[in-house]
């Protein structure tokens, strides 16, 4: 599918300038997207890092730390929307120029994703076993005990994570990834550095890579909120942190954020319920399924990055009420994500025997890698960017829930069902679950597609 194109006016960087509606000029993209381009790729890489390292432990020790690093994913995505809908709510004060009410949602984000990842900590903590036994089944146990280790040291993070993701939306909205893509740098270096000493050095195998995540993930949440805290910021928390709750702040972030968290939500959700019909195919499909995520990942980083520099730029437009440019910058950044994916795909194949090398799997672990791996780098740049990018403009504008109900049902009939057919009732195996995978790209695409064509979108209430 083809990079969207829609609206009749040929708008440009000049003519916008001229109206005095430009928002972002060409230099303020660019100070927005190359940073996070290269925190996410940062981020990705890293996560390549620690799996090969743990996999240096055995093919159990990572095959335990991918099924658990997919409940926290969830939970990565679920405190990402809530970002999310702070960025939007903070973004449309902006373009309102009403600064002072920014501020209020920048204070309101931070204490409801920091009370609410408090109470989902210690929820995980009293269902441990039933997460570990129901969830994922019969498993070997040599995977199991890697699993409940990593489980159980990993879920202490989550608050700091989910406080860090906040502030690093916030710090988005204002136009500057720079604070994310430093601190992302110093997260990333010392979880590296933890694995490094406390894999090989100590011998500790999966218990070390998760106290180096929780260690990078602690320091990297104290260094935001205490950058966040400046109050020459345009946007910042209180020099005296509001503590009481602000009923109405809270539901407009939550207006945003919970529809997208519960779309996220679903949507991992449902990967672990394939999970669940991975895990009987065996160790070398449970491993090739982790290894195949980490470089579907890393081909599928500038729709990420570039995805979040939408919503800021997007959510600026809504605000000041200027549809118009809002369509004008989506069909500017969505045609750069097109031509980015191409790039990091393309880089990534090349270099997959060098990756499939590093990882030592066993031969049919390296077949399906290899295999689901070009697959994927095909068309992640063809019609990817429609069906995860292009929805952040629509949840800009407050068309949240059309944006939920679409992915939720493509995800459910598409991605689950066809996974059971495919995978399972046809017996093509892991290949089987994820060309089911691609088929529910292809269908969110469309649904996205022509919403964004309609004007349904612009009639939501900002």
């Amino acid at each position: 599918m083809a990079a969207v194109a829609v609206g009749n006016v040929k708008m440009t960087d000049e003519i916008a300038k001229s109206q005095g509606r430009l928002y972002f000029s060409g230099r303020d993209l660019r100070r927005l997207i190359v940073p996070l381009i290269i925190e996410q790729t940062l981020a990705i890489f890293v996560g390549m890092c620690d799996s090969i390292m743990v996999a240096s432990v055995g093919e159990h020790a990572v095959s335990g730390v991918s099924l658990v690093d997919n409940i926290f994913i969830l939970l990565i995505f679920l405190f990402g929307s809530l970002a999310t809908g702070g960025a939007v709510v903070a973004g449309q004060y902006l373009g309102k120029r009403e600064n002072k009410k920014a501020c209020e949602a920048t204070d309101q984000l931070v204490l409801f994703t920091g009370a609410l990842s408090i109470i989902i900590t210690l929820c995980i903590y009293l269902c441990s076993d039933l997460i570990l036994h129901n969830v994922f089944g019969n498993i070997a146990d040599d995977v199991m005990e890697s699993a409940k280790v990593y489980l159980l040291i990993g879920t202490a993070s989550i608050p700091f994570l989910a406080v860090y993701n906040g502030c690093s939306a916030v710090f988005r909205s204002m136009g500057n990834s720079k604070v994310s893509m430093y601190l992302s740098l110093l997260m990333n270096a010392i979880n590296v550095g933890g694995n490094a000493l406390l894999i090989f050095g100590y011998g500790m195998g999966v218990k070390g890579a998760a106290i180096a995540t929780l260690v990078s993930r602690v320091v990297a949440c104290i260094g935001v909120v205490v950058l966040l805290r400046k109050q020459d910021l345009l946007l910042h928390m209180s020099k005296k942190f509001v503590w009481k709750p602000n009923g109405h702040m809270i539901r407009k972030i939550a207006h945003i954020g919970i529809p997208s968290g519960l779309e996220s939500s679903m949507f991992q959700m449902g990967k672990i319920m394939v999970l669940a019909m991975i895990a009987p195919f065996g160790t070398a499909s449970i491993a090739a399924n982790a290894v195949t995520n980490i470089t579907a990942t890393f081909q599928s980083i500038p729709g990420t990055a570039v995805g979040l520099a939408l919503i800021a730029v997007s959510s600026r437009c809504v605000g000041a009420g200027d549809y118009e440019m809002a369509r004008y910058y989506t069909r500017k950044i969505m045609k750069l994500i097109h031509v980015l994916l191409f790039i990091f795909s393309a880089a990534i194949l090349v270099a997959l025997p060098l990756i499939l090398e590093a990882y030592q799997l066993s031969e049919e672990a390296t077949r399906l890698t290899y295999t689901i791996t070009w697959l994927h780098g095909v068309l992640v740049f063809l019609y990817w960017p429609e069906s995860f990018s292009l929805p952040n403009t629509l949840r800009s504008a407050n068309d949240v829930k059309y944006c939920m109900y679409a992915s939720i049902f493509s995800m459910w009939v598409f991605r689950i069902g066809f996974s059971y057919i495919l995978g399972v009732w046809l017996d093509m195996g892991l290949i089987g679950i994820w060309i089911a995978m691609f088929i529910d790209w292809f269908v969110r695409a469309l649904f996205f597609v022509l919403r964004y064509r309609g004007t349904k979108w612009q009639q939501h209430k900002i």
